[in-house]
């Protein structure tokens, strides 16, 4: 969901109850684009503030963030001025994405002066601005030129604003009738009409208020009949008392155990269907925290992974088409029996033919029926034949040759998949240095070594361990060198083992400790199997297989992450985490 302004509007009602009056005690930047407050009231709080460009956040957490050993230059300043400023207000304009705290502080010669800390989300013009009381700017996280921005320059020195929103009707000032009349002015689906119309509104609480007023949301606003606008002048009607009573129940939506919306609101778009399973929690932070975690820990690593994910893309482009000249060279050899038979058949009737003849026709004694032979002029019959068992030696030889090379480059090819789906299952750094330690010890990528440094393995990174509520435990390998230390040192012979057939995943091991493992534990760990596969993306049900680890073996030599089995069982999962399952953090 769009960071709006309704979900932000929640989150100043909760900051105000828990912020407000508490001094600024520590100020840090994790981040290029993030800081973290740590505000003290009755206890300490940290207040994390990011304006990344594809996941700006700003939420309430019991944690904080390593800070860097350097702070950078927009941290200092924030320590000089804020450090245990009084937190005075939180405003937000309207409701509009912005939030603006009102701090009070001390300056250099000991008076007591004003400042502003402004935190604008909005997507990739997200900004987090220091500000004097008459909102001259000090500095921000971003700084935005003329070359970036003709609309609005945010440097030191200049004023700051509120970017002029045309066409956009107030939610709070204006009255139902007002904003259905701005409304039906639209020529527009009826669903972007609103959200283009009224400020702070995000589609997905567009499509929301449509579904609660019985609206089709794809229906032309101007086309709107009396009932429907009176049906829309009611709920916009009940959105204004939810916001100004702070009236808000903040609520988590996920499918398969995967978070997939969230809202300050109960969303009855998602509600009213079972294959969403609603989490409501008392802090609007928890649920925006819990939300974008996610989101944001796969934003970062697939930004830090984007050099390894060419690598092995381009290394599958190569390999792909390495397969497809070698299976066209293989469907040539297919021509060599032809040859044997023509060389078979002269050397028998080879007697016959006419000196300088273009061809010969005999009776093929493989089928009894008539073959043309083409032969070469030049040539008696006899060394046409040696030419055709020439001709067949060496396209035998070229597909003995061919099937050994096609087995490698299929292994090769398979081999990365399984790193590219590692790639998309790495949680840190640790993750991608244990995949880079892969590619280079698989010739994919060259060994850099700096100077003065000895050549070290990568520290391992452990694989993902989720217990059940019988307390068995079930571990997940994220890439190959974990499966196989996974299912080769960490799991016993009487633990069970799963994988998604056929397809790249990772290794699953059931911990059993010698105990029976209930019927339903089969499907929880068969469905994580399939969840961390490339069976997750399809939508459908995945095929696993799953067998005791003691008949699970590595061939010598083979790559990481490669093992074969003979015998197994098979059940078919959906790809899901279980609700039931507790992750485990080590």
């Amino acid at each position: 969901m769009a960071f709006d302004g309704i979900t932000l509007s929640a989150l100043v009602s909760e900051w105000k109850r828990t912020l407000q009056g508490g001094r600024i005690q520590k100020i840090s930047q994790p981040e290029a684009d993030e800081l973290f407050l740590t505000i003290k009231t009755e206890g300490s709080t940290y207040l994390q503030l990011s304006s990344s460009a594809s996941l700006p956040l700003a939420c309430l957490r019991s944690d904080n963030k390593p800070a860097p050993l350097t702070a950078p230059a927009f941290c200092m300043l924030l320590r000089k001025h804020l450090s245990g400023a009084r937190l005075l207000d939180i405003i937000q304009p309207d409701l509009e994405r912005v939030v603006m705290f009102r701090l009070q502080h001390l300056n250099e010669m000991g008076d007591t002066c004003v400042k502003y800390l402004i935190v604008e989300l909005m997507g990739k013009y997200s900004n987090i601005i220091f500000t004097t009381e008459d909102y001259q700017i000090i500095d921000s996280i971003k700084r935005v030129n003329s070359f970036v921005s003709s609309v609005r320059e945010v440097l030191p020195g200049k004023p700051w604003f509120i970017p002029k929103t045309d066409g956009k009707h107030s939610l709070l000032t204006e009255s139902p009738s007002e904003l259905c009349d701005a409304l039906t002015a639209q020529s527009g689906p009826v669903s972007a009409a609103l959200y283009r119309t009224v400020t702070g509104l995000s589609p997905v609480i567009a499509n929301e208020l449509c579904y609660r007023a019985g609206i089709n949301p794809e229906q032309t606003a101007s086309e709107l009949s009396g009932s429907d606008r009176d049906s829309l002048c009611e709920i916009l009607s009940w959105l204004h008392r939810q916001i100004e009573t702070e009236a808000y129940t903040p609520v988590i939506y996920k499918k398969d155990g995967v978070p997939v919306e969230f809202a300050p609101i109960p969303l009855r778009t998602f509600s009213d269907y079972p294959e969403y399973t609603a989490v409501e929690k008392t802090s609007i932070s928890d649920i925006v925290l819990s939300y974008y975690q996610e989101k944001d820990r796969v934003t970062r690593m697939r930004a830090r992974s984007a050099d390894l994910r060419k690598t092995v893309q381009n290394a599958i482009e190569r390999t792909v088409k390495k397969l497809d000249l070698q299976r066209k060279q293989m469907e040539d050899t297919g021509k060599k029996d032809k040859y044997r038979v023509y060389g078979e058949l002269l050397t028998t009737y080879g007697y016959s033919a006419e000196p300088g003849s273009k061809s010969f026709t005999c009776t093929n004694y493989y089928d009894n029926n008539e073959i043309t032979i083409p032969l070469d002029p030049t040539l008696t019959a006899l060394e046409n034949a040696k030419k055709y068992f020439d001709r067949y030696a060496k396209l035998r030889r070229t597909g003995e040759a061919l099937t050994e090379q096609l087995a490698a480059s299929e292994a090769e090819l398979k081999h990365l998949e399984s790193v590219r789906e590692s790639l998309a299952f790495a949680g840190d750094e640790a993750d991608l240095n244990q995949i880079k330690a892969e590619l280079t010890d698989c010739g994919y990528l060259k060994f850099h070594r700096e100077a003065g440094s000895k050549k070290s393995r990568p520290q391992k990174s452990k694989p993902y361990h989720y217990r059940t509520k019988d307390g068995f435990d079930l571990y997940v390998g994220k890439n190959n060198y974990q499966n196989d230390d996974l299912t080769f040192n960490l799991a016993s012979g009487g633990d069970w083992w799963f994988h998604a057939k056929g397809i790249p995943g990772s290794h699953v091991v059931l911990k059993t400790g010698g105990r029976e493992v209930p019927d339903e534990l089969f499907n929880i760990a068969g469905s994580l199997a399939a969840y961390y596969s490339s069976g997750r993306e399809g939508g459908g049900k995945v095929e696993i297989d799953y067998l005791l680890r003691k008949n699970v073996k590595k061939p010598n030599g083979a790559k990481p992450g490669f093992v074969v089995y003979y015998t197994n069982y098979s059940l078919v999962a959906s790809p899901a985490i279980d609700e039931t399952l507790e992750e485990i953090k080590e």
